[in-house]
């Protein structure tokens, strides 16, 4: 979750000196990254080409530090304002700004501020204009003194105290916002909190039927540090839409006074011992604790734990969206889409090697029309005319039936050699009705860019998908819940660094592709491909600076993630850096081979002594890059193409019965778990305790999205689409016609542990995991798809 905020503890040093003690790094390392980032270089320019000036701080380094450096300037500057207004009020004394100064976390900050916040007139500070101050210090320091006796010296119907009651009234008030201010005593009381509350769920009269996909958090309670995000956000969800309320209880409940009360009693020197004030002071602990206080604490803890289900989703987000960039690419070969379709036809697109859309048609193989053999026809033609070596299949609506189609095309037309593969349609329709692909495809109907983008994802999932924005793909969990700054920087991120990780051909690349290339904005993308029309395919890395506005700082960045194959100079396919071709020049006097012949030249390469090209500019890491990169140039780090094999006769969720084995692919991963798609329509739910024999922490550290794997039926329960899978394949399977129960029971059969101080129906697990009832839908994206075709929501009903 979140690391406590501190209670205190001076700041010391610059804010570099801060991350770099936090990452466990010099500062002078932390110092040459800022100053980089500072400059306009992006995280993958300085990883890759900087190591040096970095002492070689990594890409996952590099985000923390651009991420730390935000968060603290952000606090500097909120620090700042606030020793001014504070000095402003002519309040500001050296102990108060040396507690302002020594804030580390913004909450900490906000705690020091409080009590001269600007505020609406509070009862506190008519109180204190009506000359009750006294009288509640009087009583707080002599608890000997009778209250109604010492308030009688301070009725004043001019001043509105009309009688006794009323000045012990403004006295209370008084105390209680010195209470409620203190800001060491409400951080000792927020981590108390935080350690030892729970968030507690209930169902709003009447709304068991409405809200019945939120059943699991009907009666519901968990401690704050053991929900996971999935839940939180869950929760948060039907509180929004009305069906939950939520309470932030602070400890179990008790018939006794709370133990919170006694901490504040026992910070002011409050007790009862029997004097005459006792009681009253006691009675003002709490009501301060009850009406201001934990008021304030619920509102600070229930931000904590929406800003940590936050962050752990969107990082599962980003994590997915990485898999999903880097996937394997089938490469450079023509492929056929099929967008499938029942009613409106499965729309069918050829493109060849190079992409390019060479012929489009739709054709009618289901009901209602059945033009089963005449559809192979046309598909065998379309493969034969175009050379098309693979056929991408959406895994849509008719997705199945579609396959079923391209098995007996393959099976009729062996002489084709065609291999079919299911393809995630995940963001089609997106991109289908996207300016972008109005532009690319302007003649197209937009019901045939769908299969176009299928096919081309199969080719090259990251040039394609680069095309649509992150958030569109959906291989997230509740991503409508999440902030949207918050999931675009880290999303945009991901994309910058899976794009400049495998590197783009210049010469082929589309504008959103060049556009997350270190050092190329939108604009500039544009002007890229534009003077590539315009003159043709660029034969050297050098002709860019040709472009019109890319200058010097922007070639500097870009440069050495563009590839141009087949160039003027080969080292221009290659990840070397123009500024280090001398380095290589030097390589080839001492080889005494000629550039061409060197590059690939293993033998030659690793004769070569790395530290003979040292120089003042290039130290050993960059000079070792250059040889590994000489020794297979332009490598692109995505994993070799493969594909899944459905079980032929297992089509429908019907043909399934526990106990039989699959192969099927992974299509998306949560914190509970990870959906697998075996070719039924619905995908099948691995949960985290059936993924391996040992305690799985996080499901990625198991399996990804494009993973191929071997599956073992659990459960599968046909009337609410459920299918139970374990990747443990000697697992035993439920008894045939058994159906799957909450998710403790199935937690237990898979061998995991059921979830612990957890109330309410079901177990737990709620949201989408742990064997919940019902999942909240995260519409619009492909998580809501695999909760779909998992069971856990409603069929939608027709095409995209």
């Amino acid at each position: 979750m979140t690391t406590p905020g501190s209670s205190g503890s001076m700041a010391t040093g610059s804010i570099e000196g801060r991350i770099a003690e936090e990452l466990g790094v010099r500062e002078r390392q932390v110092k040459a990254a800022v100053e980089l980032l500072d400059g306009g270089s992006t995280v993958p320019f300085i990883a890759r080409y900087r190591k040096e000036a970095t002492e070689m701080l990594d890409d996952a380094q590099l985000r923390t530090i651009e991420e730390r450096l935000r968060y603290l300037r952000e606090l500097e500057e909120r620090r700042t304002a606030i020793l001014e207004s504070v000095r402003e009020q002519g309040k500001l004394t050296d102990e108060l700004e040396a507690q302002i100064r020594g804030a580390e976390t913004k909450a900490r900050l906000e705690d020091i501020y409080l009590p001269y916040k600007p505020k609406r007139r509070t009862k506190a500070q008519i109180a204190r204009e009506a000359g009750l101050e006294p009288l509640a210090e009087g009583l707080l320091g002599d608890p000997t003194v009778e209250p109604l006796a010492a308030a009688a010296a301070f009725v004043d119907a001019d001043k509105g105290v009309a009688d006794p009651q009323a000045a012990l009234d403004g006295a209370r008030a008084i105390l209680t916002e010195r209470f409620s201010e203190d800001a060491d005593l409400i951080g000792e009381l927020r981590e108390r909190m935080w350690v030892r509350g729970r968030l507690a769920a209930k169902v709003k009269d009447g709304k068991e039927e409405a809200g019945a996909k939120f059943a699991d958090y009907f009666d519901f309670a968990e401690p704050f540090t053991e929900l996971p995000s999935h839940r939180i956000l869950a929760m948060l969800r039907g509180e929004k839409e009305d069906v939950l309320d939520l309470v932030l209880e602070p400890e179990e409940p008790t018939d006794g006074p709370s133990s919170y009360e006694g901490i504040v009693g026992h910070r002011f020197q409050i007790a009862e011992r029997g004097r005459p004030a006792d009681k009253w002071l006691t009675d003002t602990v709490r009501w301060a604790w009850r009406t201001r206080i934990l008021v304030h604490l619920g509102i600070d803890l229930r931000l904590r734990l929406r800003t940590a289900a936050e962050d752990e989703a969107v990082n599962v987000f980003a994590a997915n969206l990485r898999d999903l960039l880097l996937a394997a690419p089938a490469g450079t070969r023509a492929t056929l889409g099929l967008d499938p379709g029942f009613r409106t036809g499965v729309k069918v697109a050829v493109i060849d090697a190079t992409g390019k859309v060479v012929a489009t048609d739709v054709i009618y193989p289901h009901v209602p029309a059945n033009k089963w053999d005449e559809a192979i026809a046309k598909l065998a033609r379309l493969a034969k005319e175009h050379a098309v070596e693979l056929v991408a299949i959406g895994n849509g609506t008719a997705s199945r039936e579609t396959d079923k189609l391209a098995g007996e095309l393959i099976t009729k037309h062996p002489e084709l050699k065609l291999t079919k593969v299911m393809v995630s349609e995940a963001g089609a329709s997106v991109y289908s009705a996207s300016a972008f692909a109005s532009q690319e495809l302007p003649d197209m109907d937009v019901s045939l860019r769908g299969a176009v983008s299928i096919a081309r994802r199969l080719q090259d999932p990251l040039a394609e998908l680069v095309k649509i924005d992150p958030k569109s793909i959906g291989v997230g969990q509740y991503q409508h819940d999440l902030s949207e700054v918050k999931l675009s920087r880290s999303l945009d991120a991901v994309v910058e660094d899976c794009v400049n990780g495998v590197g783009v051909d210049v010469n082929t690349a589309s504008a959103p592709l060049l556009a997350r290339v270190s050092g190329i904005t939108s604009g500039l993308a544009e002007n890229i491909v534009a003077h590539r029309d315009a003159n043709g395919p660029f034969t050297s890395r050098s002709e860019l600076k040709k472009v019109a506005r890319l200058g010097p700082k922007a070639y500097e960045q870009c440069a050495g993630f563009l590839r141009i194959r087949g160039g003027s100079d080969p080292l221009d396919a290659s990840s070397v850096h123009p500024e280090a071709y001398p380095v290589v020049r030097r390589m080839v006097k001492t080889s005494g081979q000629e550039v061409a012949a060197l590059i690939g030249n293993t033998g030659v390469l690793r004769s070569l002594r790395p530290q003979e090209f040292v120089d003042e500019t290039f130290g050993l890491p960059t000079v070792t890059d250059i040889l590994k990169e000489l020794e297979k140039p332009g490598r692109d780090p995505r994993p070799a193409f493969k594909t899944a094999t459905f079980k032929e006769g297992v089509e429908k969720i019907s043909d399934l019965s526990s106990g039989m084995v699959l192969e099927g692919v992974v299509t998306n991963v949560a914190a509970f778990g990870a959906f697998v798609d075996i070719g039924v329509h619905q995908d099948g739910l691995v949960h985290v305790s059936a993924m391996s024999k040992t305690f799985v922490k996080d499901p990625r550290d198991v399996v990804k999205p494009g993973d191929i794997v071997k599956v073992k039926v659990l459960d599968v329960d046909i009337p609410r689409k459920r299918i139970s899978l374990t990747l443990r394949l000697d697992d035993e399977a439920a008894p045939q016609g058994q159906q799957s129960g909450g998710g403790e029971r199935r937690q237990q059969r898979a061998g995991g542990r059921p979830p612990q101080q957890r109330q309410g129906r079901g177990g737990g697990g709620g949201g989408a995991g742990g064997g919940s009832r019902q999942a909240p839908p995260p519409a619009n994206s492909a998580m809501a798809d695999a909760l779909r075709r998992a069971g856990l929501l409603d069929p939608k009903k027709g095409k995209r």
